[in-house]
Formats: structure tokens, C-alpha cells, sequence
């Protein structure tokens, strides 16, 4: 049964109702859960999990792949690389977080939005938010992370900001390479032109991702564009 909204949406509606009736967070979750067609809130999140976008797309992806993951922002991009790095946590395998536009609190706040407790998981995510962050040290920092870990890099275009840098499309080459040796999956969140309007197609596509210096998109082996709930997957080749 096809939700309504993102699940993350549908949470946040349920905590505006429970502050509204003045009742339990749980009794409000059951009730919207009851709108959407199922007897509680836990059948729900059950059902969600076991077909949600991040779960197909996970499905899909093999060890080397780049992955895209690109949506203006407040579209979900953020919440679903996490989703991803849940997936490959439930398999026992590492997530990776790096970024520069997030704190550790926010993350934390952002694995709640999507019901996870990270406790369950032992250790096996890890967020980083150097200023160093590039592909060097990407590389150097996972010289020991084991095949099947998924890492995230938030976002494609801050590998751009450091003048000292190589140029984008070396750093993506250097990433493929480091991931295929290495049986790494490495998600990149991406910037949507704001050129693109909703209006004209449902979707962003690769000639929609906002790119200050060139960039061979073929690099990337699978895509997810996301826009107001709805997920695109997609192989490039």
C-alpha cells in the first residue's frame, strides 16, 4: 500500500498532532498510521521498511558502485544516503558519513526522522566533518574500512571548494577506483540547478546536477533523483 507522503512526513505529521491533542506520541503515530490504511503505527513502519526506495536501491548495488543522489534541497536527499547506510548496517557492514554541511547532532536528530536508533547498530556508523574532506582523505581515512562499507559524501560539489584540491573530475575517478579495489560503495548527496523546474518533468536528471567544473556523470553507476516524495532509481549504463 503506497503511503501518502514520505514516511518522514508523515512522523512529522503526527507529532504536530500529538502536540495539538495534547496526547502520547505513540497514539498519534497510530492514528495516522490508521489514515494510511493499517491498524498501528508499528504494522506501518514494518511494511515501509521492507519496500522503501533505500531497501530497492540498496538491492540494486554492488560493491565498487557510485552512487548519485540528487534533489533540491528539503526533498529527502540527506534522509535517504542515511537510509542507505542503515541497509548496509543491517548486514553488519560500516556506514560512513562525511560531510561539512551537517553536525553530528543534526545527523543524530536525522537518524530519528527515519525511526533509527543507532544503538542497535554497535558502532558501525561513523560521521566525520573534517574541513580537510576531499578525495586524498577520504581515501586515508577508509585505508582499512572492510568491502560492503557504504560511504556517504555530502555533498559531490564541497569536493570542489578547496583550491588546493585536484579538480573535481580526478577526485570522482580516484573515488571509483579506491571503491572497486577496495569493495566500497560510495553514495554522493548532489545539488540540484535551481533551473530545474518541477513543473516541466517529475524528476531531476543528470543534466539537471549542478556542476561548476566538468564532470563525466558516467562515472557514477546508479542514480536516485528525488522530488516532493517521489524516488527515481536508475542505472547509467
Amino acid at each position: 500500500m503506497k503511503l501518502s507522503a514520505p514516511i518522514y512526513h508523515l512522523k512529522r505529521k503526527a507529532k504536530l498532532l500529538a502536540r495539538q491533542r495534547a496526547i502520547p506520541l505513540h497514539h498519534a503515530l497510530d492514528r495516522i498510521a490508521v489514515q494510511e490504511g493499517y491498524s498501528g503505527w508499528s504494522l506501518l513502519a514494518a511494511r515501509h521498511a521492507a519496500t522503501s526506495p533505500a531497501a530497492k536501491l540498496f538491492g540494486r548495488l554492488t560493491q565498487g558502485d557510485l552512487v548519485l543522489v540528487g534533489a533540491r534541497p528539503g526533498h529527502g536527499k540527506t534522509l535517504m544516503a542515511l537510509e542507505l547506510a542503515v541497509e548496509a548496517m543491517k548486514l553488519g557492514h560500516r556506514g560512513v558519513f562525511f560531510t561539512l554541511e551537517f553536525t553530528e547532532k543534526d545527523i543524530l536528530n536525522r537518524f530519528d526522522v527515519i525511526s533509527v536508533k543507532l544503538a542497535q547498530f554497535g558502532g558501525l556508523f561513523t560521521f566525520d566533518c573534517s574541513d580537510a574532506i576531499s578525495a586524498d582523505y577520504i581515501m586515508a581515512t577508509l585505508q582499512s574500512a572492510p568491502s560492503g562499507t557504504l560511504v556517504v559524501i555530502d555533498y559531490l560539489q564541497l569536493l570542489d571548494q578547496r583550491r588546493e584540491s585536484p579538480p573535481l573530475a580526478e577526485q570522482v575517478s580516484a573515488l571509483k577506483s579506491f571503491a572497486r579495489d577496495r569493495g566500497l560503495v560510495i553514495v554522493f548527496i548532489s545539488q540540484i540547478d535551481r533551473a530545474y523546474d518541477p513543473s516541466k518533468k517529475p524528476y531531476p536528471e543528470m543534466q539537471d546536477v549542478r556542476l561548476p567544473n566538468p564532470l563525466d556523470l558516467t562515472l557514477f553507476d546508479k542514480t536516485c533523483f528525488l522530488n516532493n516524495g517521489g524516488v527515481q532509481l536508475q542505472a547509467t549504463s
